[in-house]
């Protein structure tokens, strides 16, 4: 079998099952996973252990709406792509155009309406948060620094989640947001490489095309090392104890074994297991690390 059955294969399988699943997996809804921990962790730092119920379920509400608008407007921008993509050929069947319209207007006003019964700076700024995260879909049609705009897009999250509590910005989420935008940028760049024969092909903008497999990798390596050091000095600034900073072990571990999986796996069901694999489980251990620190 050979890659490109193997890759519409793949496509095929995740298009079964219910209209609700099928619209999960256009939106990639099982990858909330990557960012929220970390949104979440900024909120329990901010109030010093546990924060209010009534804030937590907005920030959970914020988080998985903003997300699920920028994933639709992702798929409007690049539905005729998608389609000539082999890897992403068969997307456009899990939801028609309007529904996916429907569906943007309607999360988007979701996550506006959650803000602003947050505080009143969280209302101001959700106009901004939104357009910084739709705007990321764009960006790949005239740069090749689209997996930065991502980071950047993923990384807010952390100081949104600290404004919500606190009502102001502070040093302790920006160092967290940023080792989130080196980390996002780094595993968006490991994820590019599926696609690299295909934006030459088309001629798109690719950093990974630029800059050819082996020194992207390199490049993606060199931003997992940039958010390790920034978890350590986030993990000093916020005072946090050593569960947290033993933690970085395993999480250190984890980007080890997404990186080697990058250059070891050849077919697109092992390398998305791995990259699903090794992020949530960062995410998934740095949240847990900073709840023991301050809930225990």
């Amino acid at each position: 079998m050979n890659e490109q059955e193997v890759l519409h294969n793949f496509a095929v399988a995740q298009n079964r099952g219910s209209a609700v699943a099928r619209f999960l997996r256009l939106i990639r809804f099982s990858h909330t996973i990557f960012a929220l921990p970390f949104a979440l962790a900024a909120l329990v730092v901010a109030a010093n252990g546990r924060p209010d119920l009534k804030i937590l379920l907005l920030v959970l509400a914020c988080m998985v709406t903003a997300r699920t608008a920028a994933m639709l407007f992702n798929r409007l921008v690049d539905w005729e792509i998608d389609q000539r993509n082999p890897r992403t050929a068969t997307r456009y069947l899990l939801a028609t155009k309007p529904v996916v319209l429907i569906s943007l207007v309607l999360s988007s006003a979701s996550f506006v309406f959650f803000a602003a019964n947050i505080n009143r700076i969280t209302f101001v700024l959700s106009p901004v948060a939104l357009g910084s995260i739709l705007f990321y879909s764009l960006t790949k049609h005239f740069t090749d620094a689209t997996h930065f705009f991502l980071g950047f897009a993923l990384g807010i999250a952390p100081v949104a989640a600290w404004i919500a509590q606190t009502g102001r910005i502070q040093l302790p989420p920006l160092i967290l947001s940023f080792g989130v935008v080196c980390w996002v940028s780094g595993f968006d760049l490991i994820y590019a490489t599926q696609d690299y024969d295909f934006d030459r092909q088309e001629g798109l903008h690719s950093l990974v095309v630029r800059l050819g497999l082996g020194a992207t990798l390199r490049v993606a390596q060199f931003l997992h090392l940039l958010m390790l050091l920034a978890l350590i000095v986030f993990g000093i600034v916020a005072k946090l104890g050593t569960v947290y900073f033993a933690s970085m072990v395993p999480i250190a571990a984890a980007l080890l074994y997404e990186h080697r999986s990058a250059r070891a796996l050849n077919d697109v069901t092992s390398i998305n297991r791995a990259f699903f694999n090794s992020n949530a489980f960062v995410s998934g251990v740095f949240l847990a690390a900073v709840c023991v620190d301050r809930l225990l």
